[in-house]
């Protein structure tokens, strides 16, 4: 045996073992088109298949698919006879007219095609190629060392696919094959697989969540008893205030000067009333005009005590025993307001139950006394718990542009907490999949913008 010979025949041996050891497609794919030149010299190797194009090509670590080049061998290897299962040598007068005239810009004339054949079915056309390109002729024993070596790579390369390309385990592979010999149920993938959908489809309780605050439940409203500005008040917010106790008053400047005129109108007409009685013994025409008099000071009378009733009314005191619930005083001194017009709340100190707004993507269905756990911003640890007592028909838009329902829930135990403290309500609905806990929101936005 010649020294060039045996030397291909070592270097053949040499590759396919590196086949057999190749950590994936990649590592192949580079052997296959830089490697392959340690059997034979070319100058440039293509591997092409007819689902993806060019895979790899020799001295490029990676390929730019827009690349003119490789346009220009995808349309080379398109053209090819993929029915013809033989390793051959491309005539270049065979091809195109328009491939002919620009082989020799890419490509020397010396080609030698290698088809990759996946199935051993002797009409399965194949499935891509080797493109082995060089100035000088191919001889036959170098087409048939280059062909038992991509008969060897070909069979590692399709294996790799088949077994990486099936998550779930079931490997298609040789009865030669290790994982063949093992039951599709007692692999990794399917047990895993298995796990999940028994998991899936445990009951949980799907419970939402919404922002919540301690609010009094039947609280005192105190508004504004008639028309005017705000003056003083004489409590501090969230101040114990017994009944009776006075809240805040509204500005009397006008309503004294409206009393300072009616009274003195009042008087004025009074002594016009007195002249003209004195008159009316002597003059009959005096006597006539005591009548209107007197309405004028009964109209002036009505009007003092129509005003100073309102004066009575500008200082307003609690209606009940309770804690005085309002905003910063300083925000309200000068505002004028209109009868009727809240300014505070007075509630009793155990009088307490838990407001939440549920978002409109939450409002899923629960029972009317749904267990709630309130969280508190302020006490993470130790939840305030309660029943759900309504929820509202209607939802309303929050001051941040969102809508949301109402909801109320009665406290099942006296809780210390101030009125006023906010945080995180969790409502308990019913009982559902674990998938579908999982999926109700991702499905929810996906039907919403895409209808499925």
């Amino acid at each position: 045996m010649a020294d060039p010979v045996f030397h291909q025949l070592s270097q053949l041996l040499d590759l396919s073992r590196r086949a057999r050891h190749a950590g994936g497609r990649g590592e192949l794919e580079f052997i296959l088109v830089n490697d392959s030149h340690n059997i034979t010299p070319y100058r440039q190797a293509v591997l092409w298949l007819a689902a993806d194009g060019v895979r790899a090509l020799s001295g490029v670590f990676e390929i730019e698919k827009n690349a003119p080049y490789v346009h220009w061998l995808n349309r080379l290897c398109n053209g090819l006879d993929l029915s013809d299962r033989q390793v051959r040598v491309i005539n270049p007068d065979t091809l195109p007219a328009d491939m002919k005239s620009e082989l020799d810009e890419w490509l020397p004339r010396q080609m030698l095609w290698l088809p990759l054949l996946r199935d051993t079915a002797a009409t399965a056309p194949a499935e891509g190629g080797v493109l082995l390109a060089r100035d000088l002729p191919w001889q036959n024993h170098e087409m048939n060392l280059l062909a038992e070596w991509i008969d060897t790579w070909q069979s590692h390369y399709f294996h790799n696919i088949r077994h990486h390309s099936n998550w779930l385990g079931f490997s298609r592979a040789t009865k030669n094959s290790h994982q063949s010999s093992k039951q599709w149920w007692r692999k990794p993938a399917p047990i895993i697989f298995t796990l999940l959908l028994a998991i899936s489809c445990i009951p949980v309780r799907l419970n939402v969540l919404a922002p919540g605050e301690l609010v009094p439940s039947n609280p005192f409203v105190v508004s504004a008893p008639l028309d005017g500005i705000v003056g003083d008040f004489h409590v501090k917010p969230n101040e114990q205030v017994k009944a009776g106790t006075s809240l805040f008053s509204l500005d009397d400047t006008t309503l004294h000067s409206r009393l300072d005129v009616a009274t003195q109108t009042l008087a004025t007409a009074e002594a016009a009333y007195r002249q003209s009685a004195q008159m009316a013994v002597f003059d009959p025409k005096a006597k006539v005009q005591l009548a209107s008099l007197m309405g004028k000071i009964a109209e002036q009378r009505a009007e003092v005590s129509y005003v100073r009733s309102q004066l009575k009314r500008t200082k307003v005191t609690a209606p009940a025993d309770g804690i005085a619930l309002f905003d910063d005083p300083t925000e309200w001194i000068g505002k004028p307001v209109t009868t009727g017009e809240p300014i505070m709340r007075v509630a009793e100190v155990e009088d307490k139950e838990i407001e939440a707004w549920l978002a409109v993507a939450d409002a899923v269905p629960f029972e009317q006394e749904a267990p709630v756990k309130f969280y508190l911003s302020s006490s993470p640890l130790h939840p305030v718990e309660g029943k759900v007592r309504y929820m509202a028909y209607e939802a309303v838009q929050r001051p941040d542009g969102t809508y949301a329902y109402r909801v109320r829930a009665s406290l099942t135990a006296n809780s210390t907490y101030r009125l006023g403290l906010k945080g995180t309500v969790k409502i308990e609905g019913e009982k559902v999949r674990l998938i579908y806990w999982v999926l109700r929101r991702p499905w929810s936005v996906l039907r919403q913008y895409l209808g499925i």
